[in-house]
């Protein structure tokens, strides 16, 4: 099989392990031809990486972390040439949903190896301008969004501590934001909520920021995204619910809501969403869910 291998060079975590050429001679080692792709940026490795598709690659490996897969799963929705995951990231949320995370180089290029597949959905996001772009663990907008934003500039510390720090800084400054939520429901129905949120998150997988369980009983598989809302409260009592949400057991306190959703339109003033970690624009925007949308390779 041709695998075409792509690699973030310029990543924040995981760009010196080796991850990527340790892969890479396992799949080789096992009979496969891989192509390693690297960009010098995002859209250079885009390009790239739909030369590879052209050319025949039977599947693709990323070895990064969550950025550079999204860049991957933008070319391959839809396809069914499968996606495998070497997790080298900082976050490595859809290894983590996909039983993936605790693998090394060989162990991730090994569940590659073994041919193991499943079908998952994906989220696509539609701007008011027409364009779209999909993602598969979660969006996050309001005070998850600028945690994200304050994580993404922040040099040091890497890995889960940094979401942590950029948590607690956001927090001092925590308000509540005006928010519309329109949601539509599996049966059809559909529900408005408008007034004040903290935050407004939709998820495909249950994780980000490294393993935050934001939105717990997501299912990458069910055909459906969860939406999580979080209405204000006093900070006391918003701070006791910081370590239920890195529990997941937050579903239970009266600020939270979910809703099991085909669809969402998410609208507030100079909020900026993010998706798989990376900013993807102002709301508003929409999003729906895309059933089976995307082959991975996974454990066995």
């Amino acid at each position: 099989m041709d695998v075409a291998l792509l690699t973030n060079p310029a990543a924040r975590a995981g760009a010196h392990t080796g991850a990527a050429p340790r892969a890479a001679a396992r799949l080789r080692a096992a009979g496969h031809r891989v192509t390693v792709i690297s960009g010098g940026s995002a859209a250079e490795s885009s390009e790239l990486l739909r030369t590879a598709l052209r050319l025949g690659a039977g599947a693709v490996v990323v070895a990064a972390g969550d950025g550079t897969v999204a860049l991957a799963v933008q070319e391959l929705a839809g396809t069914g040439v499968p996606l495998g995951i070497v997790p080298a990231g900082t976050g490595n949320d859809l290894a983590t949903a996909l039983g993936l995370r605790d693998l090394d180089a060989v162990g991730a290029a090994d569940a590659i190896v073994a041919g193991h597949t499943r079908t998952i959905d994906l989220a696509r996001i539609t701007r008011p301008d027409g364009s779209g772009q999909y993602f598969g663990t979660v969006l996050a907008s309001g005070f998850d969004s600028q945690v994200n934003d304050r994580a993404n500039r922040m040099r040091w510390p890497r890995g889960h501590l940094r979401y942590t720090i950029a948590i607690l800084i956001e927090f001092v400054k925590l308000r509540g934001i005006p928010f519309l939520v329109e949601v539509e429901r599996a049966d059809g129905s559909t529900e408005r909520v408008d007034g004040d949120l903290v935050m407004a998150t939709v998820g495909n997988g249950p994780t980000y920021g490294g393993g935050i369980p934001i939105c717990p009983d997501a299912d990458l598989s069910d055909g459906l995204l969860d939406v999580t809302l979080v209405r204000p409260a006093g900070r006391l009592r918003l701070l006791r619910l910081l370590p239920r949400v890195y529990r997941g057991t937050h579903m239970t306190v009266p600020q939270v809501s979910t809703h099991r959703v085909r669809a969402v339109r998410l609208a507030s003033p100079g909020v900026t969403a993010y998706a798989d970690g990376d900013p993807v624009g102002a709301l508003p925007l929409s999003v729906e869910v895309v059933p089976a949308a995307l082959t991975v390779f996974v454990p066995a």
